[in-house]
């Protein structure tokens, strides 16, 4: 993928599963605030910040956003308590050393029962799978499953355990961008091991929770 796309992207998949108004909401990882700009233009916030750490897209965000900051999300980052009713990580999480960390950060950030909203890589997706188990192989490339820049891998469960971990309540979880071989030997598994290998045709994850008390 064009890393210039891959700034630019609004993610619809994403927005289309934005669970509730909200008066404000942080995204963290905003790139060039496309996502932000979607949910201020069709009116589910009144206010969007962002937190970027690349400068360019950074710059571009904070002409469409309420409120952008330059820089990494930690415990250092200039954002009030409690402040937010939604937070997103949209592709984001796994790009952060610590995402523990980061999340927790998003729970102080969030106000009582605010939204979280996370997209995730998976790494069972079956183009992956297909790629280490036949082809004997695990290649990093500039944007995808692999992207070279990704620190942290997880599975459609390991997601939900560490969101759950980090004082959230999983609400809901949607698998995005669905991939399938055709022909008759994927649908003898799918027939054959359904329940075990379901997860593998989504690229991505979006996990939908609920800061708890």
């Amino acid at each position: 993928m064009d890393k210039r796309k891959y700034y630019s992207s609004a993610r619809p998949e994403v927005f289309a599963l934005f669970p509730t108004l909200v008066d404000r909401h942080l995204d963290v990882g905003c790139a060039a605030g496309r996502f932000g700009e979607s949910l201020l233009r069709e009116g589910l916030a009144k206010e969007v910040w962002g937190v970027e750490p690349t400068l360019g897209p950074c710059t571009e965000a904070s002409q469409r956003l309420s409120k952008v900051i330059h820089g990494y999300f930690d415990e250092n980052t200039p954002l009030p308590d409690e402040y937010f009713d939604s937070i997103t990580f949209n592709d984001s999480l796994e790009h952060m050393p610590d995402e523990i960390t980061a999340l927790k950060v998003a729970w102080k950030k969030l106000k009582p029962n605010g939204n979280l909203i996370v997209s995730l890589p998976n790494i069972r997706y079956i183009e992956n799978i297909k790629e280490l188990l036949i082809e004997k192989d695990w290649r990093y490339v500039d944007a995808g499953v692999l992207d070279r820049t990704h620190l942290r891998f997880f599975t459609k469960l390991s997601m939900q355990r560490t969101i759950i971990q980090c004082g959230f309540k999983i609400e809901r979880i949607e698998g995005i961008n669905s991939h399938w071989w055709s022909g008759w030997k994927i649908y003898l598994l799918r027939f054959l091991f359904q329940q075990h290998i379901e997860d593998m045709r989504w690229k991505q994850f979006v996990v939908v929770a609920k800061k708890i008390q």
